[in-house]
């Protein structure tokens, strides 16, 4: 058993439930192990920290739970999943001036980002993967486990929310 650390943030049903009721179902639920946090009106951020014996059952326990708990509520977003340079900087406790020396010097390898512009985004997952193989940075297991299963559940949740076309009109289109 490994301690694993994420967040699920959702989009209630009933954006006027008496927080503290909606809690108080959470924790009946099996969301104990979470910090709850409903400062949005409408939406609720779980911050877990669950023993499992792998993130992806931490992270599919929690999500069994909380839709018992809150049965209408979507999913918006698993995290730790998108970043930007500053979160990449927490991550590995270094600066974003180094984040950025490593993007530059090695802008053939380092991850293309999921969204670029004046802020790019990268998934943490394909980030930590690269800097364990190339750079030999020293990764907590667990950390780079949730990373991974975060990105899983935001791909299938897209992938719900926007069927892909079974026609295969894209099929070698999209490397």
């Amino acid at each position: 058993m490994s301690e694993y650390t994420f967040t699920l943030t959702y989009q209630l049903p009933n954006a006027g439930e008496d927080p503290e009721a909606l809690v108080e179902r959470l924790a009946e639920a099996g969301c104990d192990d979470a910090l709850v946090g409903t400062g949005v009106p409408g939406r609720i951020a779980l911050e877990f920290t669950r023993d499992a014996s792998s993130a992806w059952e931490a992270v599919a326990t929690a999500l069994r739970d909380v839709k018992r708990a809150v049965p209408g509520a979507k999913l918006i977003e698993a995290a730790p999943d998108f970043v930007g340079v500053t979160d990449i900087a927490l991550v590995l406790g270094t600066s974003r001036q180094y984040v950025r020396k490593l993007m530059l010097s090695h802008g053939d390898s380092f991850p293309p980002p999921v969204h670029g512009g004046s802020a790019s985004i990268w998934h943490l997952a394909e980030v930590l993967e690269w800097l364990a193989q190339r750079k030999g940075h020293a990764l907590e297991r667990t950390q780079l486990e949730t990373a991974r299963a975060a990105l899983e559940v935001n791909l299938v949740k897209e992938t719900q929310r926007f069927p892909v076309k079974a026609d295969n009109q894209l099929d070698g289109l999209i490397a």
